[in-house]
């Protein structure tokens, strides 16, 4: 008996708490509808700051490399494990040399999922811009709007045999024996070949200084050509040629992490990947 009139105590309380919940409620609803109505809902509780982790991170930037035949076969799972994102593997110079180890290292970077793309070391010595880009095209430096694949690169940088013995006429200076006026007619003429040959415009890494000194520091290309600046032992990619405010790749090192170059884009995954979509 004792324990009936307990329950039937404490459910006439738990009755009154339920309906002052539920007036609580109802002046909670009035309160908010009213705020609204004037204009002035209560402002939203602040969201807690990222932690220093999370900036680190939303700021790292991706990381890639570049690889030519003086890396032979590339081990790629070794690669791999370092986490890049992306890849350039040379494929031709001027209009006589292929790359024997481009096979191994494109079909590799492509089978570790990295965004690849090819690029072409530009002689402008030995023969005429737009036969350069045909070569270029014809021998992997295609380009397929798969989302994997990058506009293919023009390397246009120092003289390599400059200094080097062997047949005179290739013992030019580092500007190739020509003057910037000529210069920017056989860069001109391999990148208007080369976006006639894929629909796209090349990408075009070079170094400040060859640059300014080898085309008079040009910049009739910054609008279209997207910029590979090669910069080492800097904490920074440094000025850029005339005409272009920001790098989309920057060469930073030449002795690691990665085999070859390595490299970072100027983006975030989505941008490298409309990078390849074009």
């Amino acid at each position: 008996m004792t324990r009936s009139r307990t329950r039937s105590a404490l459910a006439s309380t738990g009755l009154a708490l339920a309906s002052t919940r539920s007036a609580l409620a109802s002046t909670g609803l009035a309160l908010a509808l009213a705020a609204t109505v004037a204009g002035c809902s209560a402002p939203a509780r602040p969201s807690p700051a990222p932690s220093p982790a999370a900036e680190v991170a939303a700021a790292a930037p991706l990381r890639g490399l570049d690889v030519s035949n003086w890396q032979g076969n590339v081990n790629w799972t070794g690669v791999k494990r370092q986490g890049p994102r992306f890849a350039y593997i040379k494929a031709t110079l001027g209009t006589d040399f292929r790359s024997p180890y481009f096979s191994q290292q494109y079909r590799g970077a492509t089978a570790i999922g990295l965004v690849r793309g090819a690029y072409h070391f530009g002689l402008p010595l030995r023969s005429g811009g737009a036969r350069q880009a045909d070569y270029f095209a014809d021998h992997g430096g295609g380009w397929s709007r798969d989302g994997r694949t990058l506009p293919g690169a023009l390397d246009i940088e120092f003289n390599p045999y400059s200094a080097k013995p062997g047949r005179p006429e290739y013992r030019k200076n580092q500007c190739y024996g020509l003057t910037p006026a000529a210069m920017r007619g056989w860069i001109r003429a391999f990148l208007a070949r080369y976006h006639q040959r894929t629909g796209r415009h090349a990408v075009l890494y070079t170094t400040t200084s060859w640059w300014t000194s080898c085309t008079g520091n040009d910049r009739e290309f910054a609008a279209t050509n997207p910029l590979w600046i090669a910069r080492y032992r800097s904490t920074t990619a440094g000025p850029l040629p005339a005409g272009w405010t920001k790098y989309t790749f920057w060469q930073h090192s030449s002795t690691g992490p990665f085999p070859g170059d390595s490299n970072v884009f100027n983006g975030s995954p989505a941008d490298l990947r409309a990078l390849a979509l074009g």
